[in-house]
């Protein structure tokens, strides 16, 4: 039995790998080894570990990581808390591989110290680029201490490669929310608003903004004035998701929860929807808004309009019904009022979702199965994309 260590640390990424998570667990040949951590064992973020627990998936370990801060100097060391409870984790169990999703730094730390470890990884969505978030350079880390890579898109495999790594080793195999989408039975609507307390009226947009980690606390303005935009617009209904564990995400938290209980006819917050509901939501929904991955990623397989505010996700790839918009309060307008149009709506009626894939979990779980069966090389060649004599400075 190979003995296949996943990663989870956050409510979302929880919910992308739940398929690869589930085929691992009824492996004949694998071993499943579980690894919660972040915020996942917090109470400020739900908890949310008993979903795991409810789910009926084995926890192998809870290593400890958040600090009571959401500081940089408090994320900071909140990443060194949680590469020594990896390093004690990778050295007692010894899994065979180390299986990780994206880009936070979470998944950083157990790369690092699998990495020391000389335990292989597999990475998932690598090769994006999120040009105003710490994730960019964290993402890219990942990949050089990666040794399977499944990207969401032809083009982030080819950015994978152009990082260096051997393109036989780089699978592009579509984005897991997407085939979340496409597969799990969504509740309907009857249910699903007796299950969070919420009543969907036309129109109802989804909220999910995140602090734009490369800039010098910018949240509390920026969020502001996107608040300010749906102040002016009572008639739509609004379901936020609360920040993730980021600096300043408190900040926006807090903000939500103001706003929510000065508009509580027409608003409700969630720290964690689930994946589940999350999902049954979108298909409620008339838009996306904010600056989160998933509006991005999942959304367009609904249908629906995404408004993407600021650099948060500058530079994925993207489908017809994003719109991208500054951090200002008239581009927000405009791109809020655009994306609720029928002319927009009509527009992008049957199009086609970028990160599609075929059988995603299946692959990933396939190919992994398949290179620990043949062995995997921990010495890494750099595959030159371009060879040239001359060096140019």
């Amino acid at each position: 039995m190979k003995k296949i260590c996943i990663v989870t640390g956050t409510r979302a990424e929880y919910g992308l790998l739940k398929p690869v998570i589930d085929k691992v667990n009824h492996s004949d040949t694998m071993e499943l080894q579980l690894v919660v951590t972040g915020m996942h064992l917090s109470p400020e973020f739900g908890l949310t570990y008993r979903e795991i627990e409810e789910d009926g998936y084995p926890i192998a370990a809870k290593i400890e990581m958040l600090l009571s801060s959401d500081t940089s100097a408090g994320v900071t060391k909140s990443m060194g808390v949680a590469l020594l409870g990896f390093a004690d984790y990778f050295e007692g169990k010894r899994p065979d591989i180390v299986v990780i999703l994206g880009d936070r730094y979470e998944a950083l730390m157990a790369a690092t110290a699998a990495m020391m470890a000389r335990i292989p990884i597999a990475h998932i969505h690598g090769g994006e680029t999120t040009e105003g978030a710490v994730d960019e350079a964290i993402r890219h880390s990942i990949t050089k201490m990666s040794h399977l890579h499944f990207t969401a898109a032809q083009e982030y495999r080819n950015r994978v490669i152009q990082l260096g790594e051997q393109p036989q080793n780089v699978y592009n195999v579509g984005a897991l929310g997407v085939e979340n989408a496409r597969s799990v039975s969504l509740l309907d609507r009857r249910t699903l608003e007796d299950a969070i307390q919420f009543t969907f009226h036309s129109p109802t947009v989804m909220v999910t903004y995140h602090p734009v980690t490369l800039e010098n606390s910018t949240a509390e303005e920026q969020f502001g004035s996107l608040l300010r935009v749906l102040e002016r617009h009572e008639e739509l209904h609004v379901i936020f998701t609360k920040a993730n564990a980021d600096p300043d995400g408190r900040t926006v938290n807090q903000m939500i929860d103001d706003y929510v209980e000065e508009n509580h006819t027409r608003c409700k917050a969630f720290t964690s929807l689930g994946q589940l509901r999350y999902l049954s939501a979108l298909q409620f929904c008339d838009a996306v808004v904010g600056n989160s991955s998933s509006g991005i990623i999942e959304a367009p397989s609904f249908g629906i309009p995404t408004v993407d505010i600021g650099d948060r996700q500058r530079g994925r790839v993207s489908a017809e019904s994003v719109i991208h918009c500054k951090n200002e309060e008239p581009d927000m307008e405009r791109a809020l009022m655009r994306a609720l149009s029928a002319e927009f709506k009509d527009g992008i009626r049957g199009m086609k979702n970028p990160y599609e894939g075929c059988r995603t979990s299946q692959r990933i779980v396939d190919v992994i199965g398949e290179a620990l069966d043949r062995g995997i090389d921990l010495k890494k060649k750099f595959y030159d994309c371009v060879q040239s004599d001359t060096v140019e400075s």
